[in-house]
């Protein structure tokens, strides 16, 4: 099958650049000895998961059925962390994962003694209260009022001694689509509110959050923040990028069904962001388009403007303002970029909408579909 051929809208990852972003995280791996979990929250397309794992040490979960996609398709490392944990899945995340890590000292207390006695270790997500972003507050744990981690005061006031043996490791994630100087920061707060404790550990998690994989990111600090805390402590160290395993991996591949004038051109695709993409309503942000540009600077290349928008009821499906060399026809295909993470994991059928097809680019350059969608899946959800 050639490009040609496929049915939009469809996703389509690449895995020349899935293979390439696993070539950078091995290396800070065989370079520090750290140990790198792929976050599954922003990647799960399982079927990488025997490449994936070549390369990383296992997975991470968000709940219990990302822990068991890991177990069953990864079959490494497989951690989770949940801000509260159901009584009647804990046995079974049991029997998946070999790292159960808590969001505050009452969820550790209740489940220790299950925890230790099926083996596996245990750890606590930590606040250190140190807020690194800028004007995304909805990804931001350090936040006023956040429920994820536990701070350092909690800590003091309801972890005994006693309790502090028996956790083997602490977990920190504060970042979001950021470069190793906000971990720097981070790690400092860390220290200085939690370190006395780290000596007694067995491992650190850095958490997510890293876009290590981004051209310019600063590689070299990263290995010194790892190096650092691995010779002050003697801790192993973990990290759980999920975008830095797909970022610049994948495309959207859509179609345009019809142009609307009113006030400006408005091209209405079929694939929607409220469903197919619900990061650009959320973040809110503007994805990459291939051969566009952008309004706000203007291009004498680029002279046609339109707002393209989805297919679905909701006014505000839209996507974005592009600009582009000539009018846009109807039936012209367009590739949205940077579209392997958090789409697959995050759309849905509002509207009945199909879900995108998702297909495999090798690397050879041939393609193949991995799953298609279709009117049970749609209603087996209702």
């Amino acid at each position: 099958m050639d490009r040609t051929q496929l049915k939009t809208p469809c996703y389509v990852v690449q895995e020349r650049k899935i293979r390439d972003n696993l070539e950078i995280l091995k290396e800070i791996c065989d370079e520090t000895g750290c140990r790198i979990l792929l976050a599954q929250k922003a990647f799960s397309m399982y079927s990488l998961y025997p490449l994936i794992g070549r390369y990383l040490n296992g997975a991470t979960a968000s709940g219990l059925f990302e822990a068991r996609l890991g177990y069953e398709e990864m079959g490494k490392e497989n951690h989770i962390f949940s801000p509260a944990y159901r009584e009647d899945e804990m046995d079974e995340i049991l029997r998946y994962c070999d790292h159960i890590i808590f969001n505050s000292p009452s969820q550790f207390k209740r489940y220790r003694a299950r925890v230790k006695a099926a083996g596996r270790s245990m750890g606590l997500r930590i606040n250190p209260e140190c807020s690194t972003q800028e004007g995304h507050a909805i990804y931001d744990p350090c936040a006023p009022f956040s429920r994820l981690g536990t701070t350092a005061g909690k800590f003091r006031e309801e972890m005994t001694e006693e309790d502090i043996s028996g956790l083997d490791g602490l977990h920190f994630h504060t970042l979001c689509e950021q470069d190793a100087d906000a971990l720097a920061v981070t790690l400092k707060a860390v220290e200085e509110k939690f370190g006395e404790y780290l000596y007694g550990m067995k491992w650190l998690n850095f958490g997510g959050g890293h876009h290590i994989t981004r051209p310019d990111y600063d590689r070299e600090l990263l290995k010194r923040c790892i190096r650092h805390v691995q010779e002050t402590y003697g801790v192993d160290v973990y990290l759980e990028p999920g975008e830095a395993v797909a970022l610049n991996a994948g495309i959207l591949l859509t179609e345009v069904l019809e142009i609307v004038d009113n006030g400006m051109q408005i091209a209405v695709l079929d694939a929607s962001a409220a469903c197919h993409m619900p990061d650009v309503l959320e973040m809110p942000y503007r994805p990459p388009l291939r051969d566009a540009g952008d309004p706000s600077a203007p291009d004498a290349d680029r002279p046609y403007i339109y707002r393209l928008a989805g297919p679905t009821c909701l006014a505000g499906d839209v996507i974005g303002d592009y600009t582009f060399s000539a009018p846009l026809k109807r039936g012209e295909r367009l590739e949205f970029q940077d579209m392997a993470i958090y789409t697959m994991v995050k759309n849905n059928t509002f509207n009945g909408m199909k879900l995108p097809d998702i297909v495999l680019e090798k690397e050879d350059g041939t393609y193949v579909t991995v799953r298609t969608f279709g009117y049970e899946d749609f209603r087996s959800r209702l």
